[in-house]
């Protein structure tokens, strides 16, 4: 598309160009027509042409008139210059909102793959749910009876929940450490975060998976750090 956008605005200069040579050259040829037209005039009138060579005030009449074309060429060239810069400028605004769309598209493709992603990654953990059984294939928490498996699985769920939902801005960092606070009353999911915090400590913190494990890490020193309750 920009190869195209490119090869067009380089026909319109094109255009725009041969539009001004023809302009200049249609007024050279009009002003040699017009003064080959009143100089016949001036020797039909004066007899011949060192008569009218003598008249030094038709000199200055020609160069009044030749002036005036070479005015008018000059407006002609100065318009279209005004022309090209004008859509030059509109074919730049229009690359740049075609670059805002692209990467406007590819930012909501790259969100609805990893929507997708995570979706299928929510059956295959309903699956081991229903069926502990196939945990012998993939279980990050071997070991486990299946009652403390279901509830891992059900925890790492609401943690990739609001990965989710953080990676596409409907949840604040503030609500996030609000929303730890309140999981981390749960001594299940503790049990859960202490299984996995090594995992996610290795997450790549500018990824949002790895943000979230920050911020819910946070939560988890804060809380532990928090003087205990007054009876």
């Amino acid at each position: 598309m920009a190869r195209q956008q490119a090869w067009r605005t380089a026909l319109s200069v094109g255009a725009w160009t041969a539009a001004v040579v023809a302009g200049v050259a249609l007024v050279g040829v009009a002003s040699l027509a017009v003064s080959g037209w009143l100089i016949r005039g001036v020797e039909a009138t004066n007899g011949d042409r060192r008569t009218a060579e003598e008249r030094s005030s038709l000199g200055d009449y020609f160069g009044g008139v030749s002036a005036v074309f070479s005015g008018l060429a000059l407006l002609l060239l100065v318009a279209t210059l005004l022309f090209q810069q004008r859509e030059l400028r509109m074919q730049r605004l229009e690359l740049s909102l075609q670059r805002a769309e692209l990467i406007a598209s590819r930012d909501e493709l790259h969100r609805s793959a990893e929507a997708d992603l995570r979706t299928l990654h929510v059956q295959l953990t309903q699956m081991v749910m229903d069926d502990p059984s196939l945990a012998a294939v993939w279980n990050d928490f071997r070991g486990e009876p299946d009652s403390a498996l279901r509830q891992n699985l059900f925890a790492n769920l609401t943690f990739n929940h609001y990965v989710l939902a953080y990676s596409w801005g409907s949840f604040s960092e503030d609500d996030l450490i609000a929303h730890a606070e309140n999981l981390l009353d749960s001594s299940t999911f503790r049990r859960y975060w202490n299984a996995t915090r090594a995992h996610k400590a290795q997450l790549s913190p500018d990824s949002p998976e790895g943000r979230v494990f920050q911020l819910f890490d946070q939560a988890f020193a804060d809380r532990l750090q928090a003087p205990p309750a007054s009876p």
